[in-house]
């Protein structure tokens, strides 16, 4: 996953960097590692951030009211 890709992944989901840290016990600073330092975005969090975004959509799709 690149930075770009989990910035994407992160506004589909209507959350900002410091959500992600909370909903993951990831410092607060780790992101930032990745995007300034080069450090490799650890596969779980693709993974992580892919089922998320799946149960977003089956909430929208099976769960949350139409929009009229």
């Amino acid at each position: 996953m690149t930075i770009e890709e989990f910035d994407a992944a992160l506004v589909a989901m209507g959350w900002k960097v410091s959500d992600f840290c909370r909903a993951t016990g990831l410092h607060r600073n780790t992101p930032s590692r990745w995007r300034n330092d080069g450090v490799a975005i650890p596969e779980w969090v693709d993974k992580h951030l892919a089922l998320l975004l799946e149960v977003k959509r089956l909430h929208a799709t099976y769960v949350q009211p139409p929009k009229e």
